[in-house]
């Protein structure tokens, strides 16, 4: 299904079900924010990469403004929908200050799984053990899928992209699966190499090795 879309794009990814709040300050932005209040609009955000656009984003929903300051700028708690494509930009739109498209809504194959992989969740906690923080997967999320994990497992901006366009729930959890695999060792090397510094003028209690 094609719809016109205001977008409101940014240089993060945002996922659906993600909760993001955001400050806007940015006479276009307000002018948006007002319809989506007004008229319970959705409004899309497609990331920017090196100045371009992408193709992909995610369908937005205003849930609340929480704050207007003195001068109409506000804080703005939104949640994502759905994924959608841009089939074409509309960097002007008659009587409105903002920018548009029309998309079409992404397909996504039907939950081929509605929980994690074990191997996931023991990847993701190893992760935060080696960085020294703490996340609970099932504290932090009632019923987490990949979208949830995405911010929370040192994704680059490419990455977090590839994860946005993935049609299938089993083949984003590979993808993470994969990625921790490849970073999680070279996370535990730097630490060791660390920690070898950091002895460097001590005083050591070695044995001396037999020979």
């Amino acid at each position: 299904m094609t719809k016109f879309l205001p977008i409101f794009p940014l240089s993060s990814i945002a996922y659906p079900g993600q909760l993001l709040n955001l400050h806007i300050f940015e006479p276009r932005y307000k002018q948006l924010i007002a319809e989506c209040k007004e008229q319970g609009k959705t409004f899309g955000i497609p990331s920017v990469f090196k100045e371009s656009l992408n193709e992909y984003g995610t369908e937005m929903e205003l849930i609340e403004i929480s704050k207007v300051y003195p001068d109409g700028e506000m804080d703005i708690k939104t949640r994502g929908l759905r994924v959608f494509r841009i089939m074409e930009v509309l960097r002007e739109v008659p009587e409105k200050l903002y920018s548009a498209a029309i998309v079409y809504e992404v397909e996504h194959l039907p939950f081929d799984t509605e929980k994690l992989n074990p191997t996931l969740v023991d990847l993701v906690e190893r992760l935060h053990t080696v960085l020294g923080t703490r996340l609970n997967i099932y504290e932090k999320f009632e019923n987490p899928l990949s979208f949830d994990l995405a911010h929370y497992v040192a994704l680059t901006p490419e990455d977090q992209y590839r994860l946005l366009v993935a049609t299938s729930e089993k083949a984003r959890q590979w993808f993470l699966i994969q990625h921790l695999m490849k970073l999680i060792p070279s996370l535990e090397e730097t630490e060791k190499v660390k920690a070898k510094v950091q002895m460097n003028g001590h005083f050591r209690r070695e044995v001396p090795p037999s020979f």
